[in-house]
């Protein structure tokens, strides 16, 4: 982000950490899909699960998206210091939580690509208020003026390999609803009784 104060990145960086909780927390409990409701404002938001490089634990990550050629292109705008984007380059088997389905796939770093721009841009519109945060308006700037602005930016290509189903993907904790349901609407009928 050489064009940011690093202060304020830092600030940012703490910022999402405490919003992807939230994120990752609807993508569970079912609600995921509702986040790209909006996607001039929100963005479109997929969630990236990996593999620790260290721990060899499951990681989640919620990150703006687009699809292009059917791809799945992602970018690490704090660059290479991304703990997601160390452990998807380590561990390239990963797993997408997208709005139309849950897909195993295999990153690949694409950020030499000579298609680098135009599927950076179509990212970066893809996280919608989110560029314009950071100082990029990828659907105004010059080539140019995007390249310099995002030249430590990384660029992920996720090519789907399989579509997955059962336990551990979107909407494992949806089971909460129903239960929350059948616990408080005996208790609001019977206060409104009263």
């Amino acid at each position: 982000m050489s064009t940011m104060d690093p202060e304020f990145a830092q600030s940012l960086r703490q910022g999402f950490k405490h919003l992807n909780r939230f994120m990752l927390l609807m993508w569970r409990i079912g609600l995921g899909p509702t986040l790209s409701a909006w996607p001039d404002v929100g963005g479109r938001i997929m969630v990236l699960v990996h593999t620790g490089r260290k721990s060899g634990r499951r990681r989640y990550a919620p990150l703006n998206y687009a699809i292009v050629d059917g791809d799945v292109y992602c970018t690490a705008g704090f660059g290479h210091i991304s703990d997601w984007y160390r452990n998807a380059t380590a561990n390239p088997s990963v797993e997408v939580w997208l709005p139309e389905g849950w897909w195993a796939g295999q990153v690949e770093e694409v950020s030499d690509s000579p298609d680098r721009l135009r599927l950076l841009r179509e990212t970066l519109i893809g996280s919608g208020a989110v560029a314009p945060l950071f100082g990029i308006h990828p659907r105004t700037m010059s080539d140019e003026e995007l390249d310099a602005v995002t030249a430590d930016y990384r660029l992920l290509r996720i090519r789907r390999t399989a579509a997955c189903t059962g336990q551990g993907g979107p909407g494992e904790l949806a089971w909460i609803w129903p239960v929350t349901t059948m616990i408080l609407l005996p208790l609001a009928l019977r206060r409104r009784k009263r």
